[in-house]
């Protein structure tokens, strides 16, 4: 075929996910010309699973991809349906904001977004082909236009050898019946990438009209709704109701009979599948003895009749999907719009990238989402993000920045994959973070609003918005510790109202905003001289002073673990050449490639024994200078 040169840019992002939009945006917004590919460009921001954003772990995403400039937080707020604060019975670590959005309003948005953007050309084109070229990445598309690129940023998600599967019917496909990006796996392997295969699923979406609502127990948002991004001026509304339902023994027998015609149990899927979100099929195998599980109906939009059936997600043919998801309360007669399938894909091994998602071994090629091996539209958000800006700041030779895991959820998620690697699809969690009462939802802007300011995508309106929000928090912690309250029937009404002791003395207002079962709402008629303050404000306030103890002993944590990430190590050390280190050890070490002694630690099969003997050979050595400098966005 013949090629012509398409043009020249700074920075090429390989698909317009979520990965690919967060991406775009903060190259563009950095000042980088900027071009975004996509398959389809009605498949911008596409939502192939769960129309949700948010939700355990993954709301604190949302809040930090928000804290740093990025669209996330905003798009969600704006397509809304339904708003939920999920754990709202445990601790502030692992309260989790989740939003019901608008399918086809989200991709409209993001496309929006991306239309506008200055600096930013959104191009509909298969990338068929990448090779180095010099200084230049060289990037060809199925039409014959080569683009020459300083940077790209492979945000492939399912796409990249994409094969569909349901029942014994399999083909080569994408997500929602698109094409898949058959190519460009042939392509990185030339380069010497190394590749594998994982797998995801979604479920059926069904007619709503077919569905038995009285025999569903309803699920409301909650109120006041709460938005994902500090810019919402306005908090989204409920504008619609979700369902709960469950499988019974009924819909567990169907599945049984049928497994041998499941691709997965027929050895047809050679993919590795999410453990943290499996199939309907892999509960019923994996759990026998349990009686049912429970599903979710929820709206994939307010224009639109399909309900999305979150929890089912099956490969099983045609037929049986029919017959099993009839035999749930509600579901007698539903009619399927959409099949639910399975899809496999490619994606790259991520112990290959540094922490600024960069590839090690090819400069100027970056990873982000699911081709990293992660699942999740807010994983793969967060990653294009810190993609977007690295591969920015390298061409405007500035100082890479790298999330520390002691700062953020992004910079955890990040570690864990450029360390641990990805033996599935990787899937945040709040206990994935050693740190998780210091890095809360609510705090996100604290922490990472600076850094975002001094990265340049944090306007000036934000910017002054967050500094005032500051300085309210601020009085208001130096007048409530300096605030004494006297005695009096109001207070100890409310005081023994909570089922805590009442006071014959005067008390410190901090203190019994200390006590477990008071609230700021519970001192109203007692603390006359309180001042009116947004509800943020207040909440940020209490859960300090509540948490205070557990927190200054985490930060004690950190600054432990920030010392060790301050000791770096070579670039290119030999492992075997440093003596006392297990034959386990060096090989892992010589093929992470850790920066720093803290990152070696959390590698597995490096024991704190050889993280020893590294320490001794530091210091011995006086190394000094090595790598390449960070930026931390810390806590």
């Amino acid at each position: 075929m013949k090629t012509y040169d398409a043009g020249l840019v700074d920075v090429a992002v390989i698909g317009a996910g979520h990965a690919g939009i967060e991406a775009g945006l903060a190259a563009a917004r950095l000042g980088c010309e900027t071009v975004v590919f996509t398959m389809n460009l009605d498949a911008v921001g596409n939502c192939p699973c769960n129309p949700s954003i948010g939700g355990t772990a993954k709301g604190h995403l949302v809040r930090e991809i928000d804290a740093l400039g990025g669209e996330m937080g905003r798009a969600a707020d704006a397509c809304t349906i339904q708003s939920r604060m999920l754990n709202r019975g445990k601790g502030p670590a692992v309260h989790s904001l989740r939003a019901q959005i608008d399918r086809n309003a989200y991709s409209r948005y993001m496309k929006h977004a991306l239309e506008l953007c200055p600096r930013l050309g959104l191009r509909q084109a298969e990338v068929v082909d990448l090779r180095q070229d010099q200084d230049f990445w060289l990037l060809t598309t199925r039409l014959g236009g080569v683009y020459r690129a300083g940077a790209v940023i492979l945000c492939t998600g399912t796409f990249l050898g994409g094969k569909i599967f349901v029942g014994e019917a399999s083909y080569e496909g994408g997500p929602d019946g698109m094409f898949p990006s058959a190519f460009l796996p042939e392509a990185l392997e030339r380069l010497g990438i190394s590749l594998r295969r994982f797998k995801t699923g979604t479920p059926a979406r069904v007619l709503r009209s077919s569905v038995d609502w009285e025999k569903l127990e309803v699920q409301h948002g909650d109120e006041p709704v709460v938005p994902f991004s500090f810019e919402t001026e306005t908090p989204p509304e409920n504008r619609d109701v979700c369902y709960i339902s469950w499988t019974n023994e009924g819909t567990h027998r169907i599945i049984r009979e049928n497994l041998e015609r499941s691709p997965l149990y027929a050895g047809m899927i050679e993919g590795v599948g999410p453990r943290y979100c499996p199939s309907i099929e892999d509960k019923v195998v994996r759990f026998p003895d349990k009686e049912r599980h429970q599903l979710f109906i929820e709206p994939c939009g307010l224009d639109t009749e399909e309900m999305y059936l979150q929890g089912m997600s099956s490969s099983l043919p045609e037929e049986v999907q029919e017959k099993f998801y009839r035999s749930i309360p509600g579901l007698e007669h539903v009619r399927l719009m959409r099949s639910a399938y399975a899809i496999e894909y490619d994606c790259c091994d991520p112990l290959q990238l540094d922490a600024a998602l960069e590839f090690r071994d090819w400069p100027g090629l970056y990873g982000a989402g699911q081709f990293n091996g992660s699942s999740g539209y807010e994983e793969a958000a967060a990653q294009g993000l810190v993609a977007g800006i690295n591969a920015a700041r390298k061409l405007q030779g500035k100082e890479r920045v790298v999330l520390d895991r002691a700062g953020s959820y992004i910079g955890t998620l990040i570690d864990d994959l450029i360390t641990k690697g990805a033996a599935d699809p990787y899937r945040m969690m709040t206990s994935r973070s050693e740190y998780r009462l210091v890095l809360r939802q609510d705090n996100a802007g604290e922490r990472l609003t600076p850094l975002g300011r001094e990265l340049g995508l944090i306007s000036d309106r934000r910017w002054e918005k967050f500094t005032h929000w500051m300085d309210l928090k601020k009085r208001e912690l130096r007048r409530v510790r300096g605030t004494n309250l006297p005695p009096s029937e109001a207070l100890n009404r409310a005081l023994v109202s909570r089922g805590t002791s009442p006071v014959s003395t005067g008390v410190k207002l901090s203190e019994l905003l200390k006590r477990p079962q008071i609230t700021y709402r519970d001192l109203k008629e007692a603390d006359t001289e309180r001042p009116s303050l947004p509800e943020d404000v207040l909440e940020s306030v209490e859960i300090e002073l509540k948490y205070e103890g557990y927190i200054r002993r985490q930060q004690a944590d950190i600054e432990e673990a920030r010392r060790l990430e301050g000791k770096r190590l070579p670039v290119g050390l030999d492992y075997s050449q440093v003596l006392g280190l297990r034959l386990e050890a060096v090989e892992k070490l010589n093929r992470v490639r850790p920066e720093n002694l803290g990152q070696a630690g959390r590698i597995s099969g490096v024991s704190p024994a050889d993280v020893s003997v590294l320490m001794i050979w530091l210091a011995a050595h006086e190394a000094e200078g090595h790598g390449t400098v960070h930026k931390e966005g810390a806590g």
